[in-house]
Order: structure tokens, then sequence, then C-alpha cells
């Protein structure tokens, strides 16, 4: 059974969902909204809980869809 994942790598990977529709210009759209929303309730997350740890990790998830440098 694979290991449960921490709230912080939930946040993580929801930030860096949504960072990649962000520089893509597509974070209005249908198919966003759709693929988004699932993942935040398969995850227990709210939308507000994700911004805010994308803005507070901003570097960090840049260097994850492979725009900035990790300071980590």
């Amino acid at each position: 059974m694979a290991r449960q994942r921490t709230r912080e790598e939930k946040l993580f990977g929801a930030a860096v969902l949504r960072r990649s529709f962000e520089l893509r210009g597509e974070d209005q759209g249908k198919a966003f909204r759709a693929v988004y929303l699932g993942v935040l309730r398969d995850l227990g997350l709210t939308d507000d809980e994700v911004a805010e740890y994308q803005a507070a990790n901003a570097a960090r998830v840049d260097a994850a869809v492979g725009r900035g440098r990790s300071s980590a």
C-alpha cells in the first residue's frame, strides 16, 4: 500500500498543477477547472489554501514546473 502524502506534499502538488496551467494561460478554462477542482476535492484542499501555499513557496513551485531556481 502506498504511503499517505503529507499535507505539505498535497499542497505542493496542487500548487504545481495550478501554476502549470497559469503559465500556459489556461487557468480560467473549463479543462483546468474540471481537473483542478477534482484534484482539490480528492486531496481535501481548497483553492484558497493552494493559492496561499503557492504565494509563500513561489520559487520552489516555479522550479518544479521548470521556471526559476529552487532555494531548497
